[in-house]
């Protein structure tokens, strides 16, 4: 009503002149408001037909009636709001692939922790009660079984603390503390622990010369890890010939490679060696030892360090792991 009695208003200002009867008057009036009642008849029609559109294709949507964007369409006249909707579909299927993918990448992760407690602590279990049910009478096998046992313990708090750090990591509660020091005071302190397990394997453990006054830039503690792990692996894949730590330094960054003459890694292998508890072989490497989370702390430590682990190897010509530090 009142956008009728505003358009009959124009109508008296605009267009009647003075002197108007009061017939023209009537009549003028009539056709202002049929004019009106017309146009508001199609607004309200166009309307009800669009908002059923709309109605129709959200129910489709809640439904799971639609499988492609390109199956939303509305009128022409609300092409903005339909690429809208469109968009909004897309994020949405992106979140729940997604969330899909993180309930599978869960259920994996708690699969394989389950499978990796189970290990050592069934060993331990079976030990423990050989030894109550009379072994441990038996001079011959009770210190061997209790060996044995205190090994699995050892494994199972390895475990552990690689899922504690796991945790941390991916978590966003790993704080990384930069400060500069001399690669050399590390690598020190880090051969002489490893050069005992190398030596089990008659293994020559090699670090090439460098520039000793080579400083870098990165978490001191972290990038310890990132050696041990390193280094731990190499020797445990690596029947003969040698384990290297290489570092090469350039204008901006130092490159620290550890290269070994081992076994190998498959091409197929290699984009997935950084997945948690992923095993080439998976047999074998649980006989060699680890926890299968040591490659996947390696690649988030690296990365604080806004760097990447680079990885080339063949299988029986040895691998080669390397990444980039500031110094």
């Amino acid at each position: 009503m009142v956008y009728a009695a505003l358009c009959l208003l124009t109508l008296l200002l605009v267009f009647i002149p003075p002197g108007l009867t009061v017939t023209r008057l009537a009549c003028v009036f009539s056709a202002a408001c049929l004019l009106n009642f017309t146009a508001f008849y199609f607004f309200v029609h166009i309307s009800e037909r669009e908002l059923r559109s709309i109605r129709k294709l959200i129910n489709l949507i809640r439904k799971n009636k639609i499988s492609s964007p390109e199956e939303i369409v509305l009128p022409e006249n609300l092409y903005d709001l339909q690429e809208e909707i469109r968009a909004m579909y897309l994020r949405t299927q992106n979140d729940i692939d997604y969330l899909k993918k993180l309930e599978r990448v869960r259920t994996e992760f708690l699969g394989n922790v389950s499978h990796e407690l189970r290990t050592p602590i069934f060993a331990i279990q079976g030990f423990i009660e050989t030894l109550l049910d009379g072994a441990i009478n038996d001079s011959k096998v009770n210190m061997k079984f209790l060996g044995k046992a205190a090994h699995h313990t050892e494994n199972l708090n390895n475990l552990l603390n690689d899922l504690i750090d796991i945790s941390m990591i991916e978590s966003g509660e790993m704080h990384l503390s930069f400060r500069y020091f001399r690669l050399i005071d590390l690598i020190k302190e880090i051969i002489p622990e490893l050069l005992p397990e190398a030596e089990k394997k008659n293994l020559k453990l090699i670090v090439n010369p460098f520039d000793e006054k080579l400083q870098i830039l990165a978490d001191r503690n972290k990038l310890r890890q990132v050696f041990n792990n390193l280094i731990l692996n190499a020797i445990k894949y690596t029947e003969e010939g040698s384990v290297s730590v290489i570092i090469e330094a350039d204008e901006s960054a130092a490159r620290i490679m550890i290269k070994d003459t081992g076994i190998g890694i498959s091409e197929k292998d290699i984009p997935r060696i950084f997945e948690r508890f992923y095993r080439v072989d998976r047999d074998r490497s649980r006989a060699a030892g680890g926890t299968g989370l040591g490659l996947a702390i390696v690649k988030h430590i690296i990365e604080a360090h806004s760097s990447k682990v680079e990885v080339r190897s063949t299988i029986l010509g040895g691998s080669e792991f390397a990444f980039r530090l500031k110094h």
